[in-house]
């Protein structure tokens, strides 16, 4: 690799630093990568260019005679029990139609994902909760199966109706603790050597009791420590549940339209494991925005963590960093706020990545039927363009009901697909309503590396045949095979855990763990250049629909057997390089260590081939 070709690898998308800066970048990283680094620079200056391996730097490109392939293992895992109570019992009140997140946590450390479900409750008048649901978690056997572990894990007596979960290591001493949202009052559990202590009051999170939807950890001004923003939805009670018809008659869900949105709330981490609620933080804290979607990113690459929120019949939000933590909102300047024809839509999940490999991010949030999932491209100087339909992902998704979302390569060609899940909430309005269903199949869009997409659900068919009520989604290598799999729980149903059976191609799992920065690295972003091809992934929490997927970042490489050059941007704005790491394993990489460890996947070896498809 040349000198320009890695320059310009890794800084194409952004505004180009000069060479003297470039090498100035090179100089918080540790010796042995410097010398790594500039050792081809070396031998081009000697008029002796080093030439790499032909196979690693070949483009790695997707057959295309294999499509993803999906299998449902729930009952075989050991989750065809669990069942979401959403609480409809017939009085048709309106948090019964808004369901449920899950999550992904190793809350063990054993290094093999769990899952968080989210249970709901019951909705009593005068007596709110009347019964305990609120969490279930399932512990990961090693496997493929799962064992339920709520009680010895001591989460198993929730008296709430639960709605998300956001998982991270708030306290920085190395282990996963969750912020759990509900309909009431939020709980933050904090991680004892496997059984989680309620640390709500402790941290200064016993704030006044309202109906909250997602949750975001970050580090807004970067000390260290960890954020934490949290989506309030509706001022809703029991005895304020409003009455709605269609005949007259019979009472059906009310529009959320007939309810006052609530401002959703920003702590700030102290850096001793407690917060404090940002009351001055006008941009955030007054703003009323039904919100139920939330993801972060840098919109604008200076290195400060930005965030953008999906709301609910209100306009969507955008919330860009000052450079100091604190935040302006910036939706409707940047193009975000609404459809194309200036309408605020129904916005759910939500999910941010760079699909076109040019290190411009895109923006996609789940809508209502009628209105496409929304997909916005920045496209520099503050302002983002409509791409719903360019994309097309506009029309095969607008009499879809979306909720949960994330990107994700699902065929490993080195690009981000996107996989959505969706299901209505009037299941009495549907009937008369042509095209449209109550229960919804989800849909897998995947991209050709421009940024355009195929649904090809249809194609797969099997668990993308399947019709859902579906709500929270999230993705993990749950089965340590290398790729990430599917969970998705349903309002008032069952939970699903889909499997990654793509295992035809190449790809490169990375694990950070930071020192100087949050323990998570969240907030972190990780290039990655395979041949011509410069990749971006970014270390968050959020995203989707109430619901947490793992920490790691996957890259699919196609035939590559090798990523050539990898540059970590760690959320303090330090960077490391790695030159030449092999493909189809994990590595860890520990902020300023000069080598990463191999992590062992032990599923590989016993993953089931892909299923053979026509080419498409």
């Amino acid at each position: 690799m040349t000198i320009r070709t890695f320059y310009h690898q890794h800084f194409s998308g952004t505004a180009l630093p000069s060479p003297t800066r470039f090498f100035a970048d090179l100089l918080p990283l540790n010796l042995i990568t410097i010398f790594l680094a500039l050792l081809p620079f070396s031998l081009l200056l000697l008029g002796c260019e080093a030439t790499p391996d032909s196979d690693s730097n070949t483009k790695a490109i997707t057959t295309k005679n294999t499509l993803p392939a999906f299998s449902d293992v729930t009952s075989a895992a050991g989750l065809g029990e669990f069942q979401h109570n959403n609480g409809a019992y017939g009085k048709k009140f309106f948090p019964e139609q808004m369901g449920a997140g899950c999550g992904f946590i190793d809350y063990n450390q054993d290094g093999w994902l769990d899952i968080l479900l989210v249970g709901g409750g019951e909705i009593v008048a005068n007596s709110l909760p009347a019964k305990t649901a609120g969490l279930s978690l399932y512990r990961n056997n090693g496997d493929g199966t799962f064992t339920l572990q709520t009680a010895e894990a001591g989460l198993d007596n929730i008296q709430t109706y639960g709605t998300g979960v956001a998982v991270a290591d708030y306290d920085n001493d190395g282990d996963a603790d969750f912020f759990f949202t509900t309909l009431t009052a939020n709980y933050l559990f904090r991680n004892d050597s496997g059984v989680f202590r309620d640390a709500t009051s402790a941290a200064g999170l016993d704030d006044t009791p309202v109906w909250s939807s997602s949750s975001l950890f970050f580090d807004a001004d970067r000390d260290g420590w960890l954020d934490l923003y949290v989506c309030n939805y509706a001022a809703w009670t029991p005895e304020t549940d409003v009455w709605c018809s269609v005949d007259g008659k019979t009472k059906v869900y009310c529009a959320p339209a007939m309810y006052r949105g609530i401002p959703s709330t920003f702590y700030r981490g102290n850096g001793d494991g407690t917060f404090s609620k940002v009351d001055a933080f006008e941009e955030i804290t007054t703003t009323h925005g039904k919100s139920l979607g939330v993801a972060e990113f840098d919109f604008n690459r200076d290195g400060w963590p930005d965030f953008v929120v999906a709301n609910d019949g209100e306009r969507d939000l955008l919330y860009q960093n000052n450079g100091d933590g604190t935040f302006q909102e910036v939706g409707t300047k940047s193009g975000i706020a609404y459809s194309e024809y200036g309408e605020a839509r129904a916005g759910m999940g939500i999910d941010v990545g760079d699909v076109e490999n040019q290190g411009q991010e895109t923006i996609f949030v789940g809508n209502f039927s009628k209105e496409m999932i929304g997909v916005y491209r920045y496209n520099g100087n503050g302002w983002f363009i409509d791409r719903a339909a360019v994309s097309k992902i506009g029309r095969p998704s607008l009499l879809r009901l979306t909720f949960g979302l994330f990107l994700f390569d699902a065929d490993f060609d080195q690009d981000l697909d996107l996989f959505v899940a969706n299901g209505h909430v009037y299941p009495i309005r549907t009937q008369f309503e042509d095209g449209i269903s109550y229960r919804q199949p989800a849909q897998l869009f995947l991209n050709d590396g421009n940024g355009v997409f195929s649904e090809i659900g249809d194609s797969i068919g099997g668990v993308f045949h399947e019709a859902l009520v579906a709500r929270g989604t999230a993705f993990g290598d749950y089965d340590r095979d290398g790729d990430p799999d599917i969970l998705v729980v349903e309002n008032g149903g069952a939970a699903h855990l889909w499997r990654n059976d793509l295992n035809s191609e190449s790809f490169l799992r990375v694990r950070l763990s930071g020192t100087r920065s949050n323990r998570d690295a969240l907030s972190s972003r990780i290039v990655a250049v395979s041949g011509e091809t410069r990749m971006e992934r970014r270390i968050r929490s959020g995203s989707s629909y109430l619901s947490h997927s793992e920490t790691v970042a996957t890259f699919g490489l196609g035939s590559a057997t090798t990523v050539d050059s990898l540059l970590i941007y760690w959320p303090n704005e330090t960077k490391q390089f790695f030159l030449n790491v092999k493909a189809n394993q994990e590595i860890k990489i520990v902020e300023g260590q000069a080598t990463f460890q191999v992590v062992e996947l032990p599923g590989k070896e016993n993953a089931p081939q892909a299923m053979l498809n026509q080419p498409h």
